[in-house]
């Protein structure tokens, strides 16, 4: 991952430091949820249910957590943190995954397609796609070639598919764009670059596809969300909102997003190490979590998805560990 530069650094120590104190005043707006979460797991280490600084999270219709973190493996768990299988990726010399995205969306192979998993194999310039029990889908891989044109890529941050099939691929460095394909790979379109106007990017670090293929994107280093309407050829943009910032409805590098099934949206920010949930226009309802290492506090959080029972499950990336709580 591409740290802070040195004055983003200073920045970010000094509101760390301003936060924590901020999370101990009396009158602050109500949390996400309660002040505890409900249930912690994960801690640091190598073996089975342990984790090193977890990258990404997905989570299945029946509730199955896929986790992956620096060492290239990605884990499988219960939504009570029980350990359920595992594997490699098939390459991590050059370096990890950043993205996990479930898709049940047909494919020219699997019509009837019962799940698959698409990981952004960010230093390899690719999305690799496994079936969720772990077996790799070598006819399915999208890119490998490090470049700026059509199907070429540098370092892919997230991946998700709409409901044809259609995917949509998002990267940072030199590009900052996103790349569309066709279920069978073809290169459809493609929109982006680098910038702060609507439209731009910089960092697009998770992709979001809502039931009726609206797509939702963390514009990280311009910290902010944009959507757009994909149900068409050429995605439409929809809106953009948030700004940089500490306070409560700012925002500081988020990471991350997952969609409420009452349409509000959580955001899960590496910056301010914390959650914030908004209406789906950007108006802020509420917030979760301060910087530290106890339950209900975060260190530089990656992931966030929700469950069937709208329960949030939050990776604390640098405590190595999962915190849940209900919305």
């Amino acid at each position: 991952m591409n740290q802070y530069p040195r004055r983003q650094w200073i920045q970010h120590v000094t509101s760390t430091l301003l936060a924590t104190a901020a999370a101990t005043l009396p009158g602050c707006v109500p949390a996400v949820a309660g002040d505890v979460p409900d249930l912690v797991w994960g801690r640091r280490g190598l073996s089975q249910g342990r984790f090193l600084k977890p990258r990404a999270i997905a989570i299945d219709p029946q509730d199955e957590l896929f986790i992956v973190d620096t060492t290239g493996r990605i884990q499988v768990f219960d939504v009570d943190g029980n350990f359920l299988r595992q594997w490699e990726m098939p390459e991590t010399s050059n370096g990890r995954p950043t993205g996990l995205t479930i898709d049940f969306s047909p494919h020219p192979s699997a019509p009837n397609n019962d799940g698959r998993i698409l990981v952004a194999d960010t230093h390899y310039h690719r999305m690799t796609i496994f079936d969720l029990t772990g077996k790799i889908l070598p006819e399915q891989r999208i890119g490998g070639t490090a470049g700026f044109g059509p199907g070429e890529f540098a370092f892919v941050t997230d991946a998700t598919c709409d409901s044809k099939g259609n995917y949509y691929i998002g990267e940072y460095g030199d590009s900052d764009r996103i790349q569309k394909f066709a279920s069978d790979g073809t290169f459809l379109t493609q929109w982006g670059g680098t910038g702060q106007e609507p439209g731009r990017f910089v960092r697009p670090q998770s992709l979001v596809m809502s039931p009726d293929d609206v797509l939702w994107i963390v514009d990280a280093c311009n910290h902010r969300v944009q959507v757009y309407d994909c149900k068409q050829e050429q995605p439409a943009h929809l809106t953009t909102w948030g700004s940089r910032g500490h306070g409560l409805g700012e925002l500081y590098f988020p990471y991350d997003l997952a969609l409420c099934h009452d349409g509000s949206v959580v955001v899960c920010e590496y910056g301010n190490q914390r959650l914030q949930r908004f209406t789906p226009e950007g108006e802020f309802i509420a917030h979760w979590g301060a910087p530290g290492h106890s339950p209900g506090q975060l260190y530089q959080p990656w992931g966030v998805v929700i469950d069937s029972k709208d329960r949030i499950h939050v990776l604390d990336s640098n405590n190595h560990r999962v915190q849940r709580l209900t919305i």
